[in-house]
């Protein structure tokens, strides 16, 4: 019997994994190089802990879809941005490696960005926010359970926030309705004609 290609195609769901015990920064490097090459596995290091995580459909669709939304909202406002996407952050005098799903430099390029954004299916695993802390990007956003959650750096510590503080303007309930709609030119013209209303 032979089957459909749809049939043979499984959709990996994102998974998390925490290495007992503790390793050094050249331990975490060394197993690093070992899974560069592996696709879809990500590699988190903070204070000695390791962490493997793969991410599924569901995540990449969650995440392509904010950073679409936001950049036709950075276009349509004519915010000036760099996005850098999951680019590697990490600083061993702060014992910190990781990937943000998306990153953007609002503005001018800086040491990091100022705007982070993570999507989490799986919850669980290392200190979300520690990690952005040792950096100090101001802005971090959490995708989770269908809710977007913001975090303000403030005196080294983060506050939950209703709104951003880069992008007052935006409106975060609009942003999440268009994230969830299964049509992204519907969900993107809603957020322009939205704003243009403003």
């Amino acid at each position: 019997m032979i089957l459909q290609v749809s049939e043979q195609i499984t959709t990996i769901q994102e998974q998390r994994f925490i290495l007992p015990g503790y390793y050094t920064w050249e331990q975490f490097e060394a197993l690093e190089s070992l899974i560069k090459d592996a696709p879809g596995l990500r590699i988190t290091y903070l204070d000695g802990c390791v962490e493997f995580m793969t991410t599924g459909e569901p995540h990449a669709i969650f995440k392509k879809m904010l950073a679409i939304l936001l950049e036709a909202y950075f276009f349509e406002k004519g915010i000036k941005f760099i996005p850098v996407g999951n680019a590697t952050r990490r600083d061993k005098t702060q014992d910190v490696s990781f990937e943000p799903d998306e990153s953007y430099y609002l503005g001018e390029k800086k040491a990091h960005p100022d705007l982070a954004i993570e999507v989490t299916i799986t919850s669980g695993g290392i200190d979300k926010l520690e990690k952005y802390k040792r950096l100090k990007i101001a802005e971090v956003w959490f995708w989770e359970n269908n809710q977007l959650v913001l975090y303000r750096l403030h005196e080294n510590n983060y506050e939950q926030i209703s709104r951003s503080e880069f992008l007052p303007d935006l409106d975060i309930a609009l942003l999440v309705r268009c994230v969830q709609m299964s049509d992204i030119l519907a969900a993107r013209t809603e957020l322009i004609e939205s704003i243009r209303q403003q």
